[in-house]
């Protein structure tokens, strides 16, 4: 399978093989229940539905227990697709562990970053603004936004104060430092957006091990 759906659990350091220190990210990878088989004969495409996060069934709606249900699987709370390796065949009800990532060297990691509510221009698009002594009335403000009468308008895309994170964002090939499958885990170089805590999805790259790994 081409991904997974995990956890990000946080930030520690790790030594490689020649003493160098390395700040990764501990993610638990799975394990992801397959919920759905979708085949090209009747769906139009060949792909895995999994499931990540056990819940309670009286959080899920009804129609979403009775998917679950029909696989014989507890609800889950996360639902994703991905495509198949070349070769593989996965039925509803298989589990899929990080063991999947054996012999992967580099992962696209994908996640919702920190929601920072509204902010102002200066937290949010990093501006001066005004002067800081006593007496100014424009500290944090972003100056002057309009034109003349003609256009007599604001372009549109002019940075101001809004809504600040909770996007998605993906980092891309990103090294990958271990695999502990008794533990569920993977150790990615770097970090990952989100906050601990919150779900990623993993995914294969095609990016090829450097020699010196």
């Amino acid at each position: 399978m081409q991904g997974l759906i995990g956890k990000k659990a946080g930030m520690t350091q790790v030594y490689d093989a020649h003493g160098n220190r390395q700040a990764v990210t501990v993610i638990q990878a799975g394990p992801c229940v397959v919920v759905q088989r979708k085949i090209k004969a009747t769906d139009g495409y060949d792909a895995v539905q999994v499931g990540f996060d056990e819940v309670k069934e009286s959080r899920v709606s009804k129609p979403a227990a009775g998917h679950f249900k029909k696989v014989g699987a507890a609800p889950r709370r996360v639902l994703r697709e991905f495509c198949l390796d070349a070769g593989e065949d996965l039925k509803p009800g298989d589990m899929v562990t990080v063991a999947t990532f054996d012999k992967v060297s580099h992962v696209h990691v994908t996640g919702m970053t920190k929601g920072r509510g509204f902010q102002g221009v200066v937290k949010r698009h990093g501006m001066s603004g005004g002067p800081a002594a006593h007496g100014s009335m424009s500290h944090r403000r972003p100056g002057a936004i309009g034109q003349r009468a003609k256009p007599g308008r604001i372009n549109k895309g002019h940075r101001m104060s809004g809504h600040m994170g909770h996007v998605k964002r993906t980092h891309r090939n990103l090294r990958v430092i271990g695999i502990r499958v008794e533990d569920g885990a993977i150790l990615v170089g770097g970090c990952i957006p989100g906050p601990t805590g919150g779900t990623v999805v993993i995914l294969k790259s095609n990016k090829k091990a450097d020699k010196a790994a």
